[in-house]
């Protein structure tokens, strides 16, 4: 580790400082906020989706694609932004300014792209290329969540709760009532990304007191290869909503993909746990409190996976009763979202592990054989094996059957097929790497009670729920249902295992005086 860096006096202070992050408390925290962001958010879903006819929802699923290709030099500097800021190097001027900077490229990309795949699909082009002006609102958004996940884990929550207020009031007033459709969707966004990045910018304010200096953005530059390498692989699968919509000639399927992606947000509530823990590790911690963060990480997984697979169905009537064919997708999908999130959360851990950013002489090869490495070529390979799979996957079933859903359905099956064996080899990393493994017999109780809590609200529901068109009149009928497994969930789990006991005492002793 090279000696300059580390005897810094800013460095020596802030990691002082900062070492005090209370993982319990800025954990629950971000889940909580993520979760009521993730609700408010369903609120902006259905007015967009009972607004917005299919295509143009499809539409909207698109752009969402498009600014995923727009956003692969965005991690050339946020990314480096995180892990400076949670080892209190003051780099962050320089990385709003680059970001800033830096936008401008990734609308270039996004325009290309809109130009190429709009010719080829069935869309409404001047909205996709209105989807544009998102672009450096995007960039600046994350480069303050950056900042702030590597300060203080749990401000980047306020951002995200912040959007997600924002999103439903000015929706509604936009895509209601203003009748604006994608357009009024998309300028709603733009301006809930401006609201969070001044909430954001607030809480980091004097974080960003430092100079503009070259040097920062040269190590950036000099490591660009590094950050673009891993975010291709996280990329590439987002080339699924261009694959099936030019081998369909349609957004219209997107639309019904979109719908069912609504509700798997939920499985990935239990992410800000992971970031917290290894906001730790980047500032030096040691790894004791991860074998509990990766077993509460299960328990919320858990439940957040028996919530959309439960409520599959009544979730998308509430969407729209036109998007009901999508329920096998959902469940499916839900399973796949759940080992996604779990092998991206155990390779965070492992990059919060690598250490080799600290050394200022670090070479190429340095960072090569570094973890930071492994990973990236991890996620592309696993990236890799999905697109090909998918691609002539459909081909051959577009052979057999004209069915959209058919088509969503396989997408779902091939995406879950290709996810299995990738997150079964992390969990082999995890031991590998870090040495420590979630508790398996707090694990299989929460399964057993997510069984049994979720069964329960199930056989209920079917037998005395009452459909109604209205949402005001429907929700609240459904919401008992939701409360009676999620009740009996927390409730099963209190009774029959220790640490969940231990989990509730930390949530009284870290929020009540």
């Amino acid at each position: 580790m090279s000696r300059s860096f580390i005897s810094n006096p800013d460095y020596l202070y802030l990691v002082g400082k900062l070492s005090g992050i209370r993982v319990t408390y800025s954990g629950l925290i971000s889940l909580i906020f993520g979760l009521v962001s993730v609700i408010v958010g369903l609120l902006f879903t259905l007015v967009v989706t009972r607004t917005l006819e299919p295509k143009e929802y499809g539409t909207w699923g698109l752009i969402g694609g498009l600014v995923a290709y727009a956003s692969i030099v965005e991690p050339m500097i946020s990314n480096w932004a995180a892990r400076e800021s949670a080892r209190g190097v003051r780099s962050e001027k320089t990385a709003i300014v680059s970001s800033v900077l830096f936008s401008g490229l990734g609308a270039v990309i996004y325009i290309v792209a809109a130009f190429f795949i709009g010719r080829k699909v069935d869309v409404d082009q001047t909205a996709l290329f209105f989807g544009c002006i998102l672009i450096p609102a995007i960039y600046v958004n994350r480069i303050f969540t950056a900042i702030n996940l590597g300060w203080k884990p749990h401000v980047a929550s306020y951002g995200q709760l912040s959007f997600a207020i924002t999103e439903i009031i000015l929706g509604i007033v936009l895509v209601h009532f203003f009748h604006l459709k994608i357009y009024g969707v998309i300028v709603t966004v733009l301006l809930a990304y401006i609201v969070s990045i001044v909430i954001l910018g607030a809480f980091s304010k004097e974080r960003i007191k430092g100079k503009l200096k070259r040097e920062f953005l040269e190590k950036w530059l000099r490591l660009s290869w590094l950050q673009v390498y891993q975010t291709i692989g996280n990329i590439i699968p987002s080339f699924d909503v261009t694959i099936f919509s030019v081998l369909t000639g349609s957004v219209i399927g997107l639309a019904f993909w979109s719908a069912a992606g609504v509700m798997t947000n939920f499985v990935k509530n239990s992410s800000p746990l992971i970031l917290v823990a290894n906001s730790k590790l980047l500032q030096g911690g040691n790894s004791e409190y991860l074998r509990e963060t990766l077993t509460q990480f299960f328990y919320f997984s858990i439940l957040f996976t028996s919530l959309a697979i439960t409520f599959a169905k009544q979730g998308l009537f509430m969407l729209n009763p036109l998007y009901q064919t999508a329920v096998p997708i959902v469940i499916i999908m839900s399973v796949q979202s759940f080992l996604n999130n779990l092998a991206s959360s155990i390779l965070i851990l492992i990059t919060g592990v690598e250490k080799v950013d600290l050394d200022e002489k670090a070479s190429f090869r340095d960072y090569f054989k570094s973890k930071l490495t492994f990973v990236s070529t991890f996620f592309l390979i696993q990236s890799a094996v999905y697109v090909i799979m998918l691609s002539i996957g459909l081909m051959l079933f577009m052979t057999s059957t004209n069915s959209r859903t058919d088509l969503l359905i396989y997408w779902s099956i091939i995406a879950l097929i290709s996810q299995t064996p990738f997150t079964i080899y992390s969990i082999i990393l995890l031991r590998k790497h870090i040495g420590i493994m979630p508790d398996s017999a707090s694990i299989i109780k929460y399964l057993l009670s997510s069984c049994l809590s979720f069964g329960l609200a199930y056989l209920l529901m079917n037998k005395f729920l009452i459909y109604k068109n209205n949402v005001f009149d429907f929700f609240p009928n459904l919401a008992l249902f939701i409360g009676i497994g999620i009740g009996a969930y927390l409730i099963i789990t209190y009774l029959i295992d220790k640490r969940t006991k231990l989990l509730f005492s930390a949530i009284i002793n870290e929020f009540l005086p």
